[in-house]
């Protein structure tokens, strides 16, 4: 997910504070703010607490979504049988590699319904 500016904001104010308790130096904090000005995502964000304790940037604490996977169509699957066995007995005669052609399309099919 991609990061506000308020986290980065909060990202910042915690390398802050790891100055004032001298974690931090005032080199490595430009390094590191540097890092967290350009961030985009939460993965970004990561390596520059790593080696940090508390604080940290909320959005470190909150677990990362999971991806929703994306669902494949069941009708491909009797459309593609069908018409590779259409095409076997009646085009091919035989040549096995025509079983390819109903898997592509339905593969092409399947990538296009995202």
């Amino acid at each position: 997910m991609r990061l506000s500016d308020a986290e980065r904001d909060e990202a910042i104010n915690a390398l802050s504070e790891h100055v004032r308790t001298g974690r931090l130096d005032i080199e490595e904090f430009g390094t590191r703010s540097a890092k967290v000005s350009t961030a985009r995502t939460r993965g970004e964000l990561l390596p520059l607490f790593t080696d940090l304790p508390a604080p940290r940037p909320s959005v470190l604490d909150e677990p990362a979504k999971p991806v929703a996977l994306r669902r494949f169509v069941p009708g491909v699957v009797p459309i593609a049988v069908v018409v590779a066995l259409l095409l076997y007995f009646t085009v091919a005669r035989g040549m096995w590699l025509v079983f390819l052609l109903p898997a592509a399309v339905a593969l092409v099919y399947a990538g296009r319904s995202r």
